[in-house]
């Protein structure tokens, strides 16, 4: 059983992943804002690869990834620094024991080197990969098997548009959880949810075999609870990613963040 499975197990309501951009705020903010995410409560943390052309992320979070860009974050330097995130003593005390899963895109990746970038993920620790531009197809016939054979959990998107055949097509295909978006948006805008319930409720009803976290709009407790009413949990991103702008202080900032969101 994976680490997430091993999450969901244990806990299987309001589970809390936080999304934060590798390389942001500085350089070698990557561990110290995961130490600070695991110290605070969230449950899993979800590692976005800066990318020039992020198709999915709206302008809080690409704006993040610019400045991580710019302070020289890599593929190469994250799995890096990664290196280390599982051990104890050092510079994070307690090392990471959380689930993390890698958050990126296709083109960065395959210039990486696909099997190249599992491996070195799955050596690092990581536990599982969320690709928004890898499709099924593709996955079904070239990269899933390699992705499985190191390990790793892979986690793809539905939105309130995917039909039910493909959802539990990828349903039958994902391992870990699946990710719902709110909406057919990007990261951080605001949502009706309402209508996000209707949807969600819809999925609950399929009785899929993965759990589902929910993300896109999830920004505050308020958000989160309604999220969790017909989900397993939530994913926050741009939220978090804000706090930090207005505050590079990773400590004082995430322990605030996420006290509103769970206290």
């Amino acid at each position: 059983m994976s680490n997430i499975q091993e999450l969901f197990k244990t806990k299987s309501s309001k589970v809390l992943n936080i999304y934060c951009t590798a390389g942001y705020p500085n350089l070698d903010s990557t561990l110290k804002v995961m130490e600070a995410l695991q110290n605070n409560g969230a449950d899993m943390i979800e590692l976005g690869i800066p990318y020039s052309d992020p198709l999915a992320d709206g302008p809080v979070i690409q704006g993040s990834g610019g400045v991580a860009l710019q302070n020289g974050m890599t593929i190469k330097i994250l799995l890096e620094q990664l290196k280390t995130m599982r051990n104890a003593g050092g510079n994070h005390s307690a090392g990471i024991t959380v689930p993390v899963v890698l958050m990126g895109y296709m083109n960065p990746v395959l210039q990486y080197g696909f099997e190249k970038f599992c491996a070195h993920a799955s050596a690092a620790g990581v536990d599982g990969l969320i690709l928004p531009d890898l499709p099924i197809r593709e996955f079904e016939t070239e990269y899933g098997p390699v992705i499985r054979q190191y390990g790793l959990d892979f986690i793809f998107l539905v939105t309130p548009e995917t039909s039910e055949e493909r959802i539990r097509k990828i349903d039958a295909l994902s391992t870990g959880f699946i990710y719902a978006v709110s909406s057919s948006s990007t990261t951080g805008k605001d949502k009706n949810f309402s209508d996000v319930e209707l949807y969600l409720q819809r999925l609950q009803q399929m009785e899929l075999k993965n759990p589902v976290l929910v993300g896109f709009g999830i920004k505050d407790k308020v958000t989160f609870q309604s999220a969790c009413k017909y989900a397993n949990g939530a994913i926050i991103g741009s939220a978090y990613i804000k706090a930090l702008n207005e505050n590079p202080d990773v400590e004082a900032t995430t322990k605030k963040f996420l006290e509103t969101i769970l206290k």
